[in-house]
């Protein structure tokens, strides 16, 4: 390896703020999302099955879902792994559909929400510091082996703090786009 490959640590990077969004998806603002339920498991023909493999999630209205269950016999298996899910929701099967109305939040529930994506976001943060870090070594050694200049290192250090600066500031920005969401009534 002759060089530091930004690209990769752009494209790591970019993993962890693509993996927080889709954290955040499940993160229900009071606003039914398709996306809260494909986090759900579902005991299906003795494995565990992604809700998204036994049924069809759509949000009809605001504040319904709905699973369409391909397979009848999974029906009481879909309710039940919803139920149980730590969303605070309570299904209602009608044959093959289950209708999961999706409740008001209260004002305790969405502190809650807030400290979750939170957690999320600083997880986030730290995995972008980890690339960097990464990043930064290789340069190191590169430099130590006589492969960078002094001035290439300390300009591959500057790019690198960069991007990871740059990549922080997206991931606050998607966390206080994130708690507005969760805190507005």
């Amino acid at each position: 390896m002759s060089e530091v490959d930004l690209d990769d640590i752009k494209r790591r990077m970019e993993g962890s703020l693509n993996s927080l969004k889709t954290e955040f998806m499940g993160l229900r603002a009071g606003r039914a999302s398709t996306g809260m339920l494909e986090p759900v498991m579902v005991d299906a023909y003795g494995s565990k099955m992604p809700m998204s493999q036994v049924g069809n999630i759509s949000a009809p209205e605001p504040r319904l879902l709905t699973v369409t269950v391909w397979d009848a016999s999974l029906t009481a298996s879909v309710e039940k792994a919803i139920r149980e899910s730590d969303l605070g929701l309570n299904p209602m099967a009608e044959g093959t559909l289950i209708r999961v109305p999706i409740p008001d939040l209260s004002e305790e529930r969405r502190r809650d929400m807030v400290k979750v994506a939170s957690r999320y976001a600083e997880a986030a943060r730290v995995s972008v510091r980890n690339v960097r870090r990464d990043g930064i070594e290789t340069a190191r050694k590169m430099q130590k082996d006589s492969l960078l200049s002094e001035d290439e290192l300390r300009d591959m250090e500057g790019d690198i703090q960069k991007l990871t600066d740059d990549h922080v500031k997206m991931i606050d920005d998607a966390l206080a786009n994130k708690e507005k969401e969760i805190t507005q009534v």
